[in-house]
């Protein structure tokens, strides 16, 4: 069984929207009041609170403040389970210290079990029913459905969604065939077979009218909060143009590369990649060294979606049945070697067309199909059978299901009256 993830649109009443805004407001009350706590006590006495101490404060809380009865216990705990992640994150040195949420752009809430809400639908269309409030028509259309685990409510740009993950067990078709790939600004994927897809047109349509706004935005009194200065009515005008049209393009780009990925994997039960630094690639250029050029270089790598699109070949295949590979590109070097003689070439970003330097091969293709075949052959020598292709053990990442299982550990060790004490070590 595997979990899958899909949006619904909701389209709750008038009554019931005013509801879902002032849960939305209390779950942000309640974020910022335990970053707040967190804060305050390592600061002033040096108290490291984690998500347990605030989790058993919340029947006390909620005595304190009845409003919050209504929101369910299951829903508040998720609530203090963000903060947790994000002060982890931050130990972990992924994130910066985490900060206070807006209210209004406080993007909403998680029921992290099956308690609150249930989800009345087939996987096509249907209604969602929160405890408290009722039935909400949602419309939206999953591909594979199964049982729902969990469900969050969101707020994003004047409309509500429902994001229900699902266990079940998805099947996707696929031929016996290989192929590698090789990504790239100029041509978004090139596969081994010579073929270049590039990035649609309405997609750099859609970025070039976002730069417009963009630039229409910045002629308005923009908001400063420090100085008291707010947004004219302009200003927020035009920054609502700006977001529907970045909505938009996200969109378009997502669906694009749903398209590109399923049409591979159905074709190709090996797929060949490289593993890309996307982070690293897209990092900010330091003082004096072409910022200008260096960040249009990151827009275009952003704007294709590296990252993406390895994402979504690894999965895809697993539900087909195949294998994914990732080439080690700092060691292979598939963009500087040769598919045929296995010979390293140095090359610039220039250098467009592989030509190889031994005297005894000579072999010239372009560039990136050249590294895709590289790619290819790397793949083909590997051992498939010695493979691990179960799915990736999970981490200890605080998520609430292993929360939940480290409480019922301890209350199995509580219960045994002969258990031995752990020691560390």
């Amino acid at each position: 069984m595997l979990t899958r993830r899909t949006t619904f649109r909701l389209y709750p009443t008038p009554t019931q929207e005013r509801q879902l805004f002032k849960w939305r407001r209390l779950h942000g009350y309640l974020y910022n009041a335990a970053l707040a706590e967190r804060r305050d006590m390592y600061k002033r006495w040096g108290i490291s609170v984690d998500y347990f101490a605030q989790q058993n404060c919340l029947p006390a809380f909620k005595a304190q403040w009845p409003e919050f009865t209504v929101l369910g216990s299951h829903a508040l705990q998720a609530t203090l389970k963000r903060v947790d992640l994000a002060f982890n994150a931050f130990f972990k040195g992924l994130r910066g210290y985490p900060r206070f949420k807006s209210i209004r752009h406080y993007s909403g809430w998680t029921y992290p079990c099956k308690a609150g809400w249930k989800a009345q639908t087939e996987g096509k269309h249907g209604h969602l029913k929160l405890t408290n409030l009722g039935l909400i028509r949602m419309r939206g259309q999953a591909r594979t459905w199964g049982e729902p685990t969990t469900c969050t409510i969101v707020y994003r740009q004047g409309k509500w969604y429902a994001s229900i993950t699902v266990k079940c067990v998805p099947v996707r078709s696929t031929q016996p065939g290989a192929v590698g790939i090789d990504l790239g600004c100029k041509e978004a994927i090139t596969l081994s077979t010579g073929e270049q897809i590039s990035k649609p047109q309405f997609i750099a349509d859609g970025e070039r009218l976002v730069k417009h706004l963009s630039k229409a935005l910045r002629r308005k009194r923009s908001p400063n909060r420090k100085e008291g200065i707010n947004p004219s009515k302009r200003w927020m005008t035009a920054q609502r143009r700006k977001s529907k049209a970045q909505q938009r393009v996200t969109r378009q780009r997502h669906d694009w590369l749903h398209q590109i990925t399923s049409k591979i994997v159905s074709g190709n039960s090996l797929i060949a990649g490289e593993q890309l630094n996307v982070s690293g690639m897209t990092r900010k250029a330091k003082k004096g060294k072409r910022k200008k050029q260096k960040a249009g270089l990151n827009r275009s790598i952003l704007s294709v979606g590296f990252a993406t699109i390895g994402k979504m070949l690894a999965y895809k295949e697993a539900e087909a049945g195949g294998f994914y590979l990732e080439s080690p590109t700092r060691k292979l070097k598939p963009t500087q070697r040769c598919s045929k003689c296995w010979e390293l070439t140095p090359k610039t970003l220039s250098d467009r067309v592989h030509q190889c330097s031994n005297p005894r091969c000579g072999h010239i293709e372009d560039r990136d199909v050249n590294a895709a075949q590289v790619n290819l052959i790397w793949a083909r020598g590997q051992e498939l059978a010695s493979l691990d292709v179960e799915s990736p053990s999970s981490t200890d990442c605080g998520s609430m299901r292993q929360l939940g299982a480290k409480k019922r550990a301890k209350s199995q060790t509580k219960q045994d009256g002969n258990t031995v004490p752990l020691r560390a070590g």
